[in-house]
């Protein structure tokens, strides 16, 4: 039969058991009323999922009209032929309400799977997101809350702050798009406006390499030193160089293969003869693929924050970050008279466009720039 609102109002128990007694649409497959013996209906969808079959329960006549639940039904069926099983979905939703529980979904579910740099949306979730709003429920936080905590996190670091609006905006969408939240619901980390961010221009200047060195000779962290050098002689982006492995490196071509890189293509770098000589004097560790070790045993060095902070402050350098050291890459070969277009490439800059479809194009340009950059270099930390 069809079902309409005159009939359901009609229905009373007749079933042997309350998961038994149920009438069905003629009009939607598989959608129709529960009824239980004290009176209370609900309307329910009979589907199957990899031949299995499953049983969704929509919500309450009465709360929901009849053309609601309809719509939700056929909502539901067009999740099926995607291949999306809505009682897992909805069971995921129910563990995921707080805040905490959703973060940890985010990172397994998405930023692991998807996002190279994963674990500084670790460190944010952390840092900033959990201890905020961990027991929170996900649905209550609102727009004004987020500006609010954008707002507090900015008064000692706009880019921080921007990075982790821009963070929960992510999570937010994709708590819509897992229906974790109501996907009519606007996303509340949208429409904030964001602190201005003007372009850094530090970078590390000739007359404080000598400093620095001295520092990195004095550094315990030798791994932390390595990378650091690392960085100084190649201009390769962190997340690369932390990752990358010994199979990675061409020892007769002299040059590092990066795999994965922001822009989404390889990218090869030349070692120069400092870098080369560098890496051939490293130790590699037992049963460790990667060319800077981390503390647990088969993975990778994770942050060298600390180390660098120490470094800095003994070395007297001030407002300096890490990624300053790829900067000075690309400032010592311009002051060297390379072309931007040159430098862009030894960088693997992703708005290269022009020589996206020649990934070894100007490599020997790129070799004997970096190999003279080096060679500047380290006679300044002399």
């Amino acid at each position: 039969m069809k079902l309409t609102k005159k009939n359901i109002e009609t229905f009373t128990y007749e079933g042997p058991s309350p998961r038994r007694d149920a009438r069905w649409d003629d009009e939607i497959a598989g959608f129709g009323v529960r009824i239980y013996p004290s009176g209370k209906k609900t309307f329910i969808l009979s589907y199957r999922v990899n031949n299995q079959k499953r049983q969704l329960t929509l919500g309450d006549f009465g709360i929901l009209t009849l053309q609601e639940a309809r719509n939700m039904a056929r909502q539901e069926l067009v999740n099926v032929l995607k291949g999306i099983d809505p009682l897992k979905q909805k069971e995921q939703a129910s563990k995921a309400q707080t805040m905490k529980d959703f973060c940890n979904m985010y990172l397994e579910k998405y930023a692991k799977i998807h996002k190279k740099s994963w674990q500084e949306d670790e460190r944010r979730i952390n840092r900033h997101i959990i201890p905020k709003w961990g027991n929170q429920i996900l649905k209550n936080i609102s727009r004004t809350d987020i500006a609010s905590f954008h707002a507090h996190i900015g008064k000692m670091a706009p880019y921080e702050a921007n990075r982790t609006l821009r963070l929960l905006s992510k999570m937010f969408d994709l708590a819509s798009q897992w229906n974790i939240i109501d996907e009519s619901l606007p996303n509340p980390a949208k429409k904030i406006r964001l602190f201005k961010e003007e372009k850094r221009d530090r970078w590390l200047k000739p007359t404080e390499l000598p400093q620095l060195k001295e520092a990195l000779d004095q550094e315990p962290n030798k791994v932390a030193v390595n990378a650091i050098w690392l960085y100084l002689l190649t201009g390769a982006r962190k997340s690369e160089l932390l990752q990358a492995k010994w199979e990675d490196i061409d020892w007769e071509r002299k040059e590092l293969k990066i795999p994965e890189t922001k822009s989404g293509r390889i990218h090869y770098i030349p070692l120069t003869e400092p870098a080369y000589e560098l890496l051939k004097n490293i130790q590699p560790e037992k049963n460790n693929p990667y060319i800077l070790p981390g503390h647990v045993k088969g993975k990778p060095l994770v942050n060298i924050t600390k180390p660098w902070k120490r470094v800095c402050q003994k070395a007297g350098l001030e407002k300096i970050r890490l990624h300053d050291l790829r900067r000075t890459v690309g400032s010592w070969l311009a002051q060297s008279g390379n072309s931007l277009h040159l430098i862009g490439k030894i960088l693997n800059h992703s708005n290269q466009s022009t020589t996206a479809i020649y990934p070894r194009f100007a490599q020997d340009q790129g070799r004997q720039a970096l190999e003279e950059y080096g060679e500047k270099l380290m006679a300044s930390s002399k």
